[in-house]
C-alpha cells in the first residue's frame, strides 16, 4: 500500500482567539489529486498555510514520508518539496513573464544572474504547461488574467515539487485552459507529485481529483474516496438547503420583476474606447439589477469600468439623474453615489494589513474627505450593523482582513460600497471564488438593494447566476454590446449562449 507523503493530524490554528482549525486532519499521497473541500471560512486556506509555515500551529504535527517537520517558514516548505499557488497571484506585473516564472529562481553565473539561460528554463517550464506560445521576455502586465494564473503554476513547477498545492487555480480560467491545465496535472501524477486541488467548482473536482477532504467550520467532516461521494451527498455536506435558497432567490427576482417606466438613473450614451470597447449605448433604471454576460474577452469588465469611471472614455456622455456628468476616477464616480467593486479583489479591493473596520469605512470617509472623520461612536455602529447583516466572520472588527476567507473578504468589500449608500452599484465577478453557501447571502443581499432601489450592475462569466438575478441581461460579444434580453420565465442560459453564438450582424 502507497504510504501518504502528507499527513496533518491534530492541527488546529486560531487567530486573536478565534480558532480557525480544530483537531483538522489532511493525508496526500503520490500520484493523487487530492480536493480540499468546504464553504468558505471552513478554514481550507488556513490549513494550507498551516502546511507551509505561514502561520503557526497550536496544536498536532505534520509528518512528511512519515518525519515528523516543524514548518517555521515557507522556505522549510519549499525545501521539503511543497510548492503553493494561491488563487491571489502575487506576481509582478512590472517584471517579464520570464522574470516572473523563475522568481527566486533564476540562473546565476560568474557575473550575476544569466538572463540568457534563466529566460531559457522559463521557456521549458511554460511549455510543459503547454504555453510555449507566450514569449518569457514579453511583460507580464500585457497578459490578461486569465494567463497570468497559468504563468503562477508555471512559478509553482520550476522546484519540481513532490507536493503541488493549487488554492483555487482555475478561477480565472475558461473551458479550454482549464481543460490544458487538467491535462498538466496528470502527467504531474504520472511523475508520482501529490496534488492538492481546492476550487468551488464542483464539476472539475469531480473531472480531476481522486480523493477529497471536506472541512467545515474548521472541523475535518471527513476523507473519501471522489468516485465513492455523490454530488449530491457531497453539497448536503458542505451546504445543506442553500441550493433551494439559489432557486428561490430566482423565483424572488422574476416576481419582482416589473418593466422600468420614466427616465433612466443612469444613462450612457456612445461611451466607449479605442481598442477597448465600441461605443455603446446604456440605460439603468432604479431598483434594476442589468446583468452583464459575455465570454471573456467580450468587453464585459472594459464596459463596467468605463461606466464607473475606472477607465476614462473617449466618445459618449453620461447622464446620472437628468445631469450631464464626467466620470474621470472611480472616485469622481463616488462623488456621485456610484460604487464600483472591481474583480481585482486583491489588488483593487482589499487593503489586507489593514482591519476589517478600517476596510468597511474607507470609501465613506474618502467620500466626507479627510478633513470630517467619523466620530469612532458613528464608525463603530456603521460597521457594527454591516458586519452582522452580512454575516462577516470572525465577528472581530479590529482584525488584519488578511484573516479572513475569500468569500469574508467580498462581503467586507460590498460592506465598504453599501456605507456609502449608493444609488449606483457595479459589481464585477462579486461572487468569483467564493462558495455556494456564502453566495446565496451574497446574491440575496443584491436583490434586496434592488428592492430598496438602488440600480445594479452586475457582472459574472457564470451565466446561471446573471440570468437568476437580472432584470435585464446585456449581452456582450467581441467589445461591443450586441443585444439586450428583458428577463422572464422564458428566458435561460441557452438564449443567452445562443446569442453569443450567432453572429453579430443577426443578433
Amino acid at each position: 500500500m502507497v504510504s501518504a507523503v502528507i499527513e496533518m493530524s491534530g492541527i488546529s490554528v486560531s487567530f486573536a482567539g478565534s480558532p480557525a482549525l480544530q483537531q483538522a486532519s489532511l493525508r496526500l499521497f503520490p500520484g493523487e489529486v487530492h480536493a480540499l473541500m468546504g464553504e468558505n471560512g471552513a478554514g481550507k486556506s488556513t490549513l494550507i498555510k498551516a502546511l507551509t509555515g505561514v502561520y503557526s500551529l497550536d496544536e498536532g504535527e505534520i509528518r512528511i514520508d512519515g518525519d515528523r517537520k516543524r514548518m517555521t517558514g515557507t522556505a522549510d516548505a519549499e525545501a521539503a518539496g511543497i510548492a503553493v499557488v494561491y488563487q491571489d497571484t502575487y506576481l509582478c506585473s512590472n517584471l517579464t513573464v520570464g522574470e516572473n516564472v523563475m522568481l527566486g529562481h533564476e540562473i546565476r553565473g560568474r557575473a550575476g544572474i544569466n538572463w540568457k539561460a534563466t529566460h531559457q528554463r522559463a521557456s521549458e517550464v511554460l511549455g510543459e504547461l503547454a504555453l510555449d506560445d507566450l514569449d518569457p521576455r514579453q511583460r507580464l502586465s500585457s497578459l490578461p488574467i486569465a494567463v497570468r494564473q497559468l504563468v503562477a503554476i508555471c512559478r509553482g513547477m520550476v522546484t519540481r515539487p513532490r507536493v503541488l498545492v493549487l488554492d483555487e487555480p482555475t478561477s480565472s480560467l475558461d473551458d479550454g485552459e482549464v481543460a490544458r491545465l487538467f491535462t498538466v496535472l496528470r502527467k504531474l501524477c504520472t511523475q508520482g507529485v501529490a496534488i492538492l486541488f481546492v476550487s468551488h467548482f464542483l464539476e472539475q473536482v469531480y473531472t480531476i481529483s481522486d480523493r477529497m477532504t471536506v472541512l467545515r467550520d474548521g472541523e475535518m467532516v471527513g476523507e473519501f474516496l471522489t468516485r465513492e461521494l455523490d454530488r449530491s451527498e457531497l453539497i448536503s455536506t458542505m451546504i445543506g438547503k442553500d441550493i433551494a435558497t439559489l432557486r428561490a432567490i430566482g423565483s424572488e427576482r422574476r416576481s419582482h420583476r416589473e418593466e422600468p417606466t420614466g427616465p433612466a438613473i443612469y444613462r450612457a450614451e456612445g461611451i466607449g474606447r479605442r481598442g477597448v470597447l465600441v461605443p455603446t449605448n446604456i440605460d439603468i433604471h432604479q431598483g434594476e439589477i442589468v446583468g452583464f454576460a459575455g465570454l471573456r474577452g467580450s468587453g464585459r469588465t472594459e464596459f463596467a469600468r468605463l461606466l464607473a469611471g475606472a477607465e476614462r472614455s473617449d466618445s459618449g456622455t453620461v447622464t446620472l439623474r437628468g445631469q450631464v456628468v464626467t466620470l474621470p476616477s472611480p472616485s469622481a464616480a463616488l462623488a456621485h453615489r456610484i460604487a464600483y467593486s472591481s474583480e481585482n479583489r486583491r489588488d483593487d479591493g482589499i487593503i489586507e494589513d489593514l482591519s476589517i473596520r478600517k476596510n468597511i469605512l474607507l470609501a465613506l470617509q474618502a467620500v466626507r474627505g479627510w478633513s470630517r472623520p467619523l466620530s469612532k461612536m458613528e464608525g463603530d455602529a456603521l460597521v457594527g450593523d454591516y458586519m452582522e447583516s452580512l454575516g462577516i466572520v470572525p465577528g472581530d472588527a479590529d482584525m488584519p482582513a488578511k484573516f479572513l476567507s475569500g468569500g469574508n473578504q467580498q462581503k467586507v468589500l460590498l460592506a465598504r460600497w453599501l456605507v456609502t449608500r449608493p444609488r449606483v452599484l457595479i459589481l464585477d465577478e462579486p461572487t468569483r471564488g467564493i462558495d455556494v453557501s456564502t453566495k446565496v447571502q451574497f446574491q440575496a443581499r443584491v436583490a434586496q438593494l434592488a428592492r430598496e432601489g438602488v440600480a445594479v450592475v452586475f457582472v459574472s462569466s457564470q451565466l446561471e447566476e446573471v440570468v437568476r438575478l437580472s432584470d435585464r441581461i446585456v449581452v456582450m460579444k467581441d467589445r461591443q454590446k450586441i443585444g439586450e434580453v428583458s428577463n422572464g420565465p422564458g428566458v435561460n442560459v441557452n438564449t443567452i449562449v445562443e446569442m453569443i453564438a450567432g453572429d453579430t450582424e443577426d443578433t
